[in-house]
C-alpha cells in the first residue's frame, strides 16, 4: 500500500479498533490458477504472534476453500470510513484556487499465511463467536443453538475454516493531514454537513485524529 509518511498509521491498537468497527474484509490469495478474492467477516485475535490471527470461514464450493496448497500467502483488506472530498470545502480555494478533489479514507492491510481448517467443532466455536459479536446489540440475540441441531450440523459441513497468521500490518489514515489546518477544518465541516452516515463517520474520525495531533 502506498503510504506517504503523513498518512501512515502503525499503532496496533488503532488498527485493531478500525477492524473491530469494520470487520468485513476482502481477502486476496494466489491460487493455482491465479489471484482469487473473497469478501467475508473476520475475527482478529491478538494471540500467538505479535500481530495476532484472523479467523473466518468460506463456503465449501468457494475456490478459496479449495486451494490445493495450504498454507499460502494472503492479504486481508479492511476499509473504514471513506468519502469524496470537494475542493470547495478548502478555504485555500478562495486564496489561490490551486485545489482539486480527492477521496479520504482509513484502511488496514494485514499480510500473512492462510491456512484452511476442516474441523466441525472449530467451525462451531467460530460461528458462535461471530454470531455473538454481531447479535450483541439485538434485544433478543439469535444463537446457533436456536437452530435445529441436524440443520446446523449440515450448515457446518458446508463451510471450511480459515486462519491467517498476520506477519505484517499496514495502516493508512488519509484524512487531509498534508493540508493546512484551515483546510482540514473545512473538510470536517463539509463532511458533517452532508448528512449521510459515511460522511459523518469520516468527519468524526478526522476530527478525533486532528484533535489528537493538536494535543501533541
Amino acid at each position: 500500500m502506498y503510504r506517504p509518511s503523513h498518512f501512515t498509521e502503525d499503532r496496533i491498537e488503532v488498527l485493531a479498533a478500525l477492524v473491530r468497527e469494520h470487520p468485513f474484509a476482502t481477502l486476496v490469495s494466489l491460487a493455482d490458477d491465479g489471484l482469487i478474492a473473497t469478501h467475508l467477516p473476520l475475527l482478529w485475535d491478538l494471540d500467538r504472534t505479535p500481530y495476532g490471527t484472523l479467523r473466518g470461514h468460506f463456503a465449501r464450493p468457494n475456490p478459496h476453500a479449495r486451494i490445493t496448497t495450504s498454507p499460502v500467502d494472503a492479504l486481508a483488506v479492511f476499509v473504514g470510513p471513506n468519502a469524496y472530498i470537494s475542493p470547495s470545502w478548502y478555504p485555500s480555494k478562495a486564496e489561490h484556487g490551486k485545489v482539486v478533489p480527492t477521496w479520504n479514507y482509513a484502511a488496514v492491510h494485514a499480510y500473512g499465511t492462510l491456512r484452511l481448517i476442516d474441523d466441525v467443532e472449530w467451525l462451531r466455536a467460530l460461528i458462535t463467536r461471530l454470531t455473538e459479536r454481531e447479535e450483541a446489540t439485538f434485544p433478543n440475540p439469535w444463537r446457533p443453538t436456536d437452530a435445529p441441531e441436524a440443520f446446523l450440523d449440515a450448515v457446518l459441513r458446508g463451510i471450511v475454516g480459515v486462519e491467517i497468521e498476520i506477519a505484517r500490518l499496514e495502516g493508512k489514515w488519509k484524512l487531509g493531514q498534508n493540508r493546512p489546518e484551515a483546510d482540514q477544518d473545512g473538510v470536517i465541516d463539509g463532511l458533517a454537513a452532508r448528512g449521510d452516515a459515511g460522511s459523518a463517520a469520516l468527519a468524526a474520525l478526522a476530527r478525533a485524529h486532528r484533535d489528537e495531533r493538536r494535543r501533541g
